[in-house]
């Protein structure tokens, strides 16, 4: 560890120089806390995010108010964080169809994404709907959204395992990927929803979604930590040739559909991990560290991040 409290810097030139971290701990993150977190704590979390030199963050989900209590108030927080823009912070917001997306544009976001499914069960716990028919649900979206210069994202859940059907085909997982992302989207995002992915499985995927056509400078990453793989599974996927990785602040999150979905991959486990191998990431580790301790507090509970619990104990 040197001097700031940070880990020696190793190069591995087989990696890439920069990553861009995809921050879904407003969105991801809070969406699966039991109690309904004050618009104000939401806007200060966001901000506090960009101040520790966060420059993606997900910042809510246009979804219908019962499904995801905890978001209801997209309509308030968007306007309280807007000015971040300013400063070159892209806030992108879920939404799940073309009313959510009437709503997200008339408050001005410039970057959507919508939310699909590797599998028949999730699709059908998610969305009531099946694959086809979800797609076909999102098609307009997608299409109006980049008709109005929007960005848009490709969420695809169930990559890797699904609690109902267990292990996935992973051709099905890169033929629905190639379907969203010649739909239009920018980015998709794979994740492994309930945690189950290995490292081997994530290169076998990877390669497949180029077998596919689809580019790996238009994939991220998305892993959950429930059986302690989200680092390995991630460097794998930086060896690959990725450089956007999802992760969400003291690793909160799960998915409010998939009951076995644990935390995500915590933002400061990430940064600790690309640091030490000298990869530039703009995120100052002790201000974000700083957030999610204040966002605990305000949750009632302590950051499960491996990293938040050694430096505040280094700290205090």
């Amino acid at each position: 560890m040197t001097t700031d409290g940070l880990p020696m810097p190793v190069r591995d030139p087989a990696l890439p120089d920069r990553v861009r971290i995809h921050e879904v701990g407003p969105r991801d993150g809070l969406q699966n806390e039991k109690a309904i977190v004050p618009v104000e704590v939401k806007a200060d979390f966001v901000r506090r995010l960009a101040d520790a030199g966060l420059r993606t963050i997900e910042a809510t989900s246009f979804v219908r108010p019962e499904w995801v209590p905890q978001l209801a108030d997209a309509e308030e927080l968007l306007p309280l964080v807007e000015g971040l823009a300013e400063n070159g912070v892209r806030l992108p917001v879920l939404v799940p169809n073309e009313r959510g997306l009437d709503r997200a544009l008339a408050l001005g976001a410039r970057e959507v994404a919508v939310f699909a499914s590797a599998t028949e069960s999730f699709a059908k716990a998610n969305l009531n709907r099946t694959v086809d028919a979800s797609l076909a649900m999102f098609e307009p979206v997608v299409r109006r959204a980049k008709d109005e210069g929007a960005r848009v994202r490709g969420y695809l859940s169930m990559c890797f395992g699904d609690p109902w059907e267990g292990p996935v085909p992973i051709e099905r997982v890169a033929d629905v990927g190639r379907r969203l992302y010649e739909m239009g989207c920018d980015e998709l995002s794979l994740g492994d929803t309930i945690g189950v992915a290995t490292p081997g499985h994530v290169t076998a995927l990877l390669t497949a979604f180029t077998a596919a056509g689809v580019p790996t400078d238009h994939l991220a990453v998305h892993f959950h930590d429930t059986y302690g793989q989200a680092l390995a599974n991630t460097l794998t996927a930086l060896r690959h040739g990725v450089t956007t990785v999802d992760a969400s602040a003291g690793g909160l999150g799960g998915c409010p559909y998939a009951k076995s979905a644990t935390g995500n991959l915590a933002t400061e486990d990430l940064v600790w991990m690309l640091h030490g191998l000298g990869i530039e990431t703009g995120v100052d580790l002790g201000r974000l560290t700083a957030t999610s301790v204040w966002m605990a507090a305000h949750l009632g509970r302590p950051s499960p991040s491996r990293t938040v619990r050694a430096i505040s104990h280094q700290e205090s």
